[in-house]
């Protein structure tokens, strides 16, 4: 089984951590790849055994099909964690992240009822069930690189080169479908924890629409607020990646 896990086009393990006693499994922001996760995996490494997603349609997946449906994902997601089930897992999600690390757990929890998640952190976007009429993925190139500027401000380390994004504007364009589209399921919830991170002025997600996550978990449920915007956690990874270990690291029943 080991080896067939690693072979995952999904999956990157940027700092393998063999002797560690959980696994978090972190989901980019539409648009993003694996290796923003990288500072994290390497500040959890070796306690955490850190997997960072590689959507389809970039970096070195640029030729693979894009999806464009939040269930399409969710579904090749959950597919592809279950050789990972060996740990206690938990999920970090951001922006487009969060609303798939809710919909992958929802999925593994109804294939297991004994399985449950011992975490899930939903960072940078409001609840499944809070919805806002947006066109992002309509608009032209310019107007999605706009949008993307918006919402990184002027961290270049977030927006990363303009040029190489335009080369795979199809994959952006895609995710910015799938989660513009998405809809979830009535009074959907899952039983994992969830603790919520979110920015004090995040254009892209209110107070009240981040505390609305507290409706999808009949677990334990905790908000975290923090100065910044949609990429607030650009400039608190030190405060973000001790929570994360305080919380993975602290005693469970």
């Amino acid at each position: 089984m080991g080896a067939q896990r690693e072979d995952s086009v999904w999956i990157r393990r940027f700092h393998p951590a063999p002797d560690s006693r959980v696994r978090l499994v972190c989901l980019p922001h539409a648009g993003g790849s694996a290796s923003f996760f990288f500072p994290v995996s390497q500040a959890l490494s070796p306690d955490i055994d850190v997997l960072s997603l590689q959507y389809p349609g970039r970096q070195d997946r640029r030729l693979d099909p894009r999806i464009e449906n939040i269930g399409e994902y969710a579904d090749a997601i959950a597919a592809e964690l279950k050789p990972w089930l060996d740990l206690p897992i938990a999920f970090f999600g951001h922006s487009m992240g969060a609303v798939l690390a809710f919909e992958v757990t929802r999925r593994l929890e109804a294939a297991d009822p004994e399985f449950s998640p011992v975490a899930l952190f939903a960072s940078g976007r409001r609840a499944p069930s809070r919805y806002r009429d947006e066109n992002v993925h309509r608009r032209d190139d310019d107007g999605i690189v706009r949008e993307m500027k918006v919402l990184s401000g002027t961290d270049a380390r977030v927006l990363g080169d303009e040029e190489i994004l335009r080369m795979v504007m199809p994959a952006i364009r895609g995710d910015y479908k799938a989660i513009e589209t998405y809809r979830s399921e009535p009074g959907a919830a899952v039983r994992a924890p969830i603790t919520v991170l979110t920015g004090d002025s995040d254009p892209r997600t209110s107070l009240e629409e981040a505390e609305a996550w507290r409706a999808h978990t009949t677990g334990a449920f905790d908000i975290r607020v923090f100065p910044g915007g949609h990429f607030f956690l650009a400039n608190h990874q030190a405060e973000i990646t001790s929570l994360l270990s305080e919380a993975l690291s602290a005693p469970r029943p």
